[in-house]
Protein backbone atom coordinates (compact mmCIF):
# COMPACT_ATOMS: atom_id res chain seq x y z
CA UNK A 1 0.00 0.00 0.00
CA UNK A 2 2.99 2.11 0.65
CA UNK A 3 4.40 1.66 -2.07
CA UNK A 4 1.61 2.42 -4.33
CA UNK A 5 1.37 5.83 -2.76
CA UNK A 6 5.18 6.25 -3.21
CA UNK A 7 4.22 5.83 -6.90
CA UNK A 8 1.39 8.10 -6.60
CA UNK A 9 2.99 10.75 -5.74
CA UNK A 10 5.75 10.49 -7.78
CA UNK A 11 3.46 10.82 -10.98
CA UNK A 12 2.22 13.37 -9.56
CA UNK A 13 5.38 15.74 -9.26
CA UNK A 14 5.96 14.76 -12.64
CA UNK A 15 3.04 16.15 -13.66
CA UNK A 16 3.51 19.06 -12.03
CA UNK A 17 6.61 19.75 -12.60
CA UNK A 18 5.57 19.28 -16.59
CA UNK A 19 2.91 21.85 -16.53
CA UNK A 20 5.57 24.38 -14.57
CA UNK A 21 7.94 24.16 -18.10
CA UNK A 22 5.67 24.07 -20.36
CA UNK A 23 4.24 27.47 -18.63
CA UNK A 24 7.91 28.76 -18.13
CA UNK A 25 8.18 27.54 -22.29
CA UNK A 26 5.08 29.94 -22.54
CA UNK A 27 5.94 33.02 -20.83
CA UNK A 28 9.58 33.19 -22.46
CA UNK A 29 7.92 32.84 -25.86
CA UNK A 30 5.31 35.71 -25.12
CA UNK A 31 8.28 37.46 -23.39
CA UNK A 32 10.47 37.07 -26.37
CA UNK A 33 7.37 38.20 -28.68
CA UNK A 34 6.62 41.44 -26.66
CA UNK A 35 10.43 42.39 -26.97
CA UNK A 36 10.18 41.79 -30.94
CA UNK A 37 7.16 43.68 -31.75
CA UNK A 38 8.76 46.71 -29.46
CA UNK A 39 11.84 46.80 -31.29
CA UNK A 40 9.86 46.76 -34.65
CA UNK A 41 8.12 49.80 -33.26
CA UNK A 42 11.13 51.82 -31.77
CA UNK A 43 12.52 50.76 -35.55
CA UNK A 44 9.17 52.35 -37.27
CA UNK A 45 10.00 55.18 -34.93
CA UNK A 46 13.77 55.48 -36.19
CA UNK A 47 12.99 55.07 -39.98
CA UNK A 48 10.16 58.41 -39.21
CA UNK A 49 13.21 60.31 -37.30
CA UNK A 50 15.84 59.33 -40.12
CA UNK A 51 13.11 60.73 -42.85
CA UNK A 52 12.75 63.96 -41.04
CA UNK A 53 16.72 64.22 -40.52
CA UNK A 54 17.26 63.92 -44.28
CA UNK A 55 14.68 66.44 -45.07
CA UNK A 56 16.17 68.68 -42.93
CA UNK A 57 19.43 68.23 -44.65
CA UNK A 58 17.19 68.82 -47.91
CA UNK A 59 15.94 71.98 -46.61
CA UNK A 60 19.33 73.25 -45.38
CA UNK A 61 20.92 72.62 -48.83
CA UNK A 62 18.21 74.18 -50.87
CA UNK A 63 18.54 77.36 -48.10
CA UNK A 64 22.29 77.59 -48.98
CA UNK A 65 21.67 77.23 -52.96
CA UNK A 66 19.05 80.53 -52.68
CA UNK A 67 21.41 82.26 -50.50
CA UNK A 68 24.37 82.19 -52.63
CA UNK A 69 22.08 82.66 -55.80
CA UNK A 70 21.16 85.77 -53.70
CA UNK A 71 24.93 86.66 -53.29
CA UNK A 72 25.97 86.15 -57.17
CA UNK A 73 22.57 88.14 -57.95
CA UNK A 74 23.87 91.15 -55.44
CA UNK A 75 27.34 91.30 -56.95
CA UNK A 76 26.40 91.42 -60.21
CA UNK A 77 24.19 94.53 -59.66
CA UNK A 78 27.36 95.89 -57.57
CA UNK A 79 29.08 95.57 -61.23
CA UNK A 80 26.32 96.77 -63.29
CA UNK A 81 26.09 99.98 -60.71
CA UNK A 82 29.85 100.40 -60.94
CA UNK A 83 29.05 100.42 -65.17
CA UNK A 84 26.62 103.28 -64.95
CA UNK A 85 28.66 105.28 -62.61
CA UNK A 86 31.63 105.08 -65.30
CA UNK A 87 28.94 106.04 -67.95
CA UNK A 88 28.16 108.96 -65.62
CA UNK A 89 31.18 109.89 -65.55
CA UNK A 90 32.34 109.94 -69.41
CA UNK A 91 28.44 111.83 -70.24
CA UNK A 92 29.36 114.54 -67.75
CA UNK A 93 33.32 115.13 -68.83
CA UNK A 94 31.62 115.05 -72.52
CA UNK A 95 29.20 117.91 -71.28
CA UNK A 96 31.84 119.96 -69.59
CA UNK A 97 34.22 119.74 -72.95
CA UNK A 98 30.82 120.90 -74.74
CA UNK A 99 29.91 123.30 -72.83
CA UNK A 100 34.09 125.04 -73.12
CA UNK A 101 33.12 124.56 -76.97
CA UNK A 102 30.51 126.87 -76.53
CA UNK A 103 31.58 129.27 -74.65
CA UNK A 104 35.59 129.40 -77.69
CA UNK A 105 32.68 129.81 -80.18
CA UNK A 106 30.84 132.38 -78.70
CA UNK A 107 34.23 133.88 -78.35
CA UNK A 108 35.11 133.51 -81.67
CA UNK A 109 31.46 134.93 -82.78
CA UNK A 110 31.83 137.83 -80.91
CA UNK A 111 35.15 138.60 -82.40
CA UNK A 112 33.82 138.54 -85.76
CA UNK A 113 30.61 140.12 -84.92
CA UNK A 114 33.42 143.00 -83.52
CA UNK A 115 35.72 142.99 -86.81
CA UNK A 116 32.38 143.37 -89.12
CA UNK A 117 31.03 146.34 -87.14
CA UNK A 118 34.34 147.68 -87.44
CA UNK A 119 34.74 147.46 -91.09
CA UNK A 120 31.28 148.85 -91.59
CA UNK A 121 32.23 152.17 -89.57
CA UNK A 122 35.65 152.06 -92.18
CA UNK A 123 32.68 151.80 -95.09
CA UNK A 124 31.10 154.64 -93.56
CA UNK A 125 34.05 156.90 -92.79
CA UNK A 126 35.16 156.50 -96.29
CA UNK A 127 31.63 157.25 -98.02
CA UNK A 128 31.28 160.33 -95.05
CA UNK A 129 35.06 161.64 -96.88
CA UNK A 130 34.03 161.49 -100.28
CA UNK A 131 30.81 162.99 -99.80
CA UNK A 132 32.87 166.14 -97.84
CA UNK A 133 35.41 166.03 -100.95
CA UNK A 134 32.82 165.94 -103.50
CA UNK A 135 30.80 169.05 -101.16
CA UNK A 136 34.43 170.59 -101.27
CA UNK A 137 34.77 170.52 -104.88
CA UNK A 138 31.52 171.80 -105.55
CA UNK A 139 32.23 174.85 -103.11
CA UNK A 140 35.53 175.55 -104.45
CA UNK A 141 34.28 175.53 -107.87
CA UNK A 142 31.20 177.92 -107.02
CA UNK A 143 33.50 180.30 -104.77
CA UNK A 144 33.68 183.38 -106.58
CA UNK A 145 34.99 185.99 -104.09
CA UNK A 146 35.67 189.95 -105.33
CA UNK A 147 38.10 190.45 -103.12
CA UNK A 148 40.52 188.25 -104.69
CA UNK A 149 42.88 188.54 -107.24
CA UNK A 150 41.59 188.67 -110.45
CA UNK A 151 44.59 186.56 -111.78
CA UNK A 152 44.51 184.30 -108.94
CA UNK A 153 40.44 183.96 -109.39
CA UNK A 154 41.31 182.70 -112.89
CA UNK A 155 43.88 180.85 -112.14
CA UNK A 156 41.83 179.46 -109.56
CA UNK A 157 38.55 179.53 -111.74
CA UNK A 158 40.36 177.86 -114.67
CA UNK A 159 41.61 174.96 -112.20
CA UNK A 160 38.57 174.21 -110.07
CA UNK A 161 36.48 174.10 -114.04
CA UNK A 162 39.32 171.61 -115.13
CA UNK A 163 39.03 169.59 -111.92
CA UNK A 164 35.09 169.96 -111.90
CA UNK A 165 35.10 168.77 -115.68
CA UNK A 166 37.60 166.31 -114.77
CA UNK A 167 35.65 165.27 -112.06
CA UNK A 168 32.02 165.44 -113.71
CA UNK A 169 33.63 163.88 -116.58
CA UNK A 170 34.82 161.12 -114.23
CA UNK A 171 31.56 160.38 -112.19
CA UNK A 172 29.51 160.80 -115.18
CA UNK A 173 31.47 158.21 -116.95
CA UNK A 174 30.42 154.48 -115.63
CA UNK A 175 34.11 153.28 -116.21
CA UNK A 176 36.01 156.04 -114.68
CA UNK A 177 39.17 155.86 -112.15
CA UNK A 178 37.03 157.36 -109.08
CA UNK A 179 33.77 155.28 -109.70
CA UNK A 180 35.23 152.37 -110.51
CA UNK A 181 37.85 152.59 -107.26
CA UNK A 182 34.62 153.38 -105.01
CA UNK A 183 32.58 150.93 -106.82
CA UNK A 184 35.41 148.55 -106.11
CA UNK A 185 36.31 149.17 -102.70
CA UNK A 186 32.20 149.26 -101.95
CA UNK A 187 31.79 145.84 -103.65
CA UNK A 188 34.98 144.21 -101.97
CA UNK A 189 33.52 145.90 -98.57
CA UNK A 190 29.96 144.39 -99.37
CA UNK A 191 31.18 140.80 -100.56
CA UNK A 192 33.46 140.74 -97.24
CA UNK A 193 30.29 142.00 -95.30
CA UNK A 194 27.95 139.66 -96.55
CA UNK A 195 30.32 136.79 -96.46
CA UNK A 196 31.37 137.54 -92.76
CA UNK A 197 27.47 137.32 -91.93
CA UNK A 198 26.83 134.68 -93.89
CA UNK A 199 30.10 132.55 -91.77
CA UNK A 200 28.47 134.50 -88.63
CA UNK A 201 25.09 132.75 -89.68
CA UNK A 202 26.74 129.30 -90.51
CA UNK A 203 28.28 129.86 -86.77
CA UNK A 204 25.06 130.57 -85.25
CA UNK A 205 23.61 127.40 -86.80
CA UNK A 206 26.42 125.74 -85.28
CA UNK A 207 25.80 126.90 -82.16
CA UNK A 208 22.27 126.46 -81.73
CA UNK A 209 22.71 122.73 -83.02
CA UNK A 210 25.61 122.47 -80.62
CA UNK A 211 23.24 124.24 -78.02
CA UNK A 212 20.66 121.74 -78.81
CA UNK A 213 22.75 118.82 -78.99
CA UNK A 214 23.61 120.17 -75.43
CA UNK A 215 20.54 120.44 -74.31
CA UNK A 216 19.74 116.93 -75.47
CA UNK A 217 22.69 116.00 -73.27
CA UNK A 218 21.65 117.39 -70.30
CA UNK A 219 18.52 115.79 -70.56
CA UNK A 220 19.68 112.44 -71.13
CA UNK A 221 21.95 112.86 -68.47
CA UNK A 222 18.81 113.75 -66.07
CA UNK A 223 17.07 110.64 -67.34
CA UNK A 224 20.13 108.33 -66.56
CA UNK A 225 20.85 110.15 -63.49
CA UNK A 226 16.95 109.30 -62.65
CA UNK A 227 17.45 105.86 -64.28
CA UNK A 228 20.20 105.58 -62.23
CA UNK A 229 18.13 106.40 -58.84
CA UNK A 230 16.00 104.11 -59.55
CA UNK A 231 18.41 101.49 -59.94
CA UNK A 232 19.76 102.25 -56.29
CA UNK A 233 16.33 101.90 -54.68
CA UNK A 234 15.75 98.74 -56.07
CA UNK A 235 19.48 97.30 -55.03
CA UNK A 236 18.53 98.41 -51.68
CA UNK A 237 15.30 96.99 -52.24
CA UNK A 238 16.42 94.11 -52.58
CA UNK A 239 19.32 93.97 -50.67
CA UNK A 240 16.70 94.49 -47.90
CA UNK A 241 14.84 91.66 -49.19
CA UNK A 242 17.84 89.44 -49.51
CA UNK A 243 18.96 90.53 -45.75
CA UNK A 244 15.28 89.58 -44.69
CA UNK A 245 15.45 86.40 -46.65
CA UNK A 246 19.20 85.56 -44.68
CA UNK A 247 17.71 86.23 -41.06
CA UNK A 248 14.68 84.31 -42.41
CA UNK A 249 17.15 81.70 -43.56
CA UNK A 250 19.29 81.70 -40.48
CA UNK A 251 16.07 81.15 -38.01
CA UNK A 252 14.83 78.38 -40.46
CA UNK A 253 18.26 76.85 -40.01
CA UNK A 254 18.28 77.44 -36.56
CA UNK A 255 14.89 75.94 -35.57
CA UNK A 256 16.47 73.04 -37.89
CA UNK A 257 19.02 72.68 -35.47
CA UNK A 258 17.25 72.30 -33.00
CA UNK A 259 15.30 70.06 -34.14
CA UNK A 260 17.62 67.94 -35.06
CA UNK A 261 18.99 68.59 -31.64
CA UNK A 262 15.56 66.97 -29.96
CA UNK A 263 15.63 64.21 -32.66
CA UNK A 264 19.13 63.09 -31.73
CA UNK A 265 18.10 63.20 -27.99
CA UNK A 266 14.92 61.21 -29.10
CA UNK A 267 17.04 58.59 -31.00
CA UNK A 268 19.59 58.38 -27.67
CA UNK A 269 16.53 57.92 -25.86
CA UNK A 270 15.68 55.21 -27.67
CA UNK A 271 19.08 53.63 -28.13
CA UNK A 272 18.84 53.49 -24.07
CA UNK A 273 15.28 52.04 -23.75
CA UNK A 274 16.02 49.34 -26.04
CA UNK A 275 17.30 45.55 -24.96
CA UNK A 276 20.66 45.02 -25.84
CA UNK A 277 20.21 41.11 -26.00
CA UNK A 278 18.43 41.25 -29.16
CA UNK A 279 19.22 41.86 -32.75
CA UNK A 280 18.29 44.04 -34.94
CA UNK A 281 18.57 44.60 -38.17
CA UNK A 282 20.49 47.70 -40.37
CA UNK A 283 19.42 49.51 -43.72
CA UNK A 284 20.94 46.84 -45.35
CA UNK A 285 19.77 43.87 -43.70
CA UNK A 286 22.43 43.20 -41.54
CA UNK A 287 22.13 42.24 -37.65
CA UNK A 288 23.88 44.48 -35.31
CA UNK A 289 24.44 43.28 -31.35
CA UNK A 290 25.02 46.99 -30.43
CA UNK A 291 22.74 49.57 -30.24
CA UNK A 292 25.30 52.04 -30.69
CA UNK A 293 26.61 50.77 -33.79
CA UNK A 294 22.74 50.99 -35.52
CA UNK A 295 23.07 54.88 -35.35
CA UNK A 296 26.43 55.17 -36.07
CA UNK A 297 25.31 54.72 -40.11
CA UNK A 298 23.00 57.88 -39.81
CA UNK A 299 25.54 60.71 -38.37
CA UNK A 300 25.34 63.68 -40.44
CA UNK A 301 27.68 66.75 -39.86
CA UNK A 302 26.34 70.28 -38.61
CA UNK A 303 23.73 71.90 -40.39
CA UNK A 304 25.63 75.30 -39.16
CA UNK A 305 28.87 73.94 -40.93
CA UNK A 306 26.54 74.01 -43.85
Amino acid sequence: MSTVNFRESEAGTQDKRGFSLTKAVEDVSQHGFAQIESLKEKQKTLISLQATLSDVERKGEMAEQGLRSKVREFLMLEGEMEHLEHQTKVLRDRSAAISKENTELQISINEKEENARMALARFNTYRNKMDGHRAAVLHAANQTEAHKELEEKRALVRMLTQKKEELKEDLENPNGNTVQMAKSENDALKKEIAARRETIAKEREQVQKEFATHTQIKKDIEIQNRRYEAIVKRLHCQLSRAQAVHRQMSEDVDHMERQLAELKGQLESSQDSAEPQVPVQDASGVFIKDKTKLFSHYETRPLADI
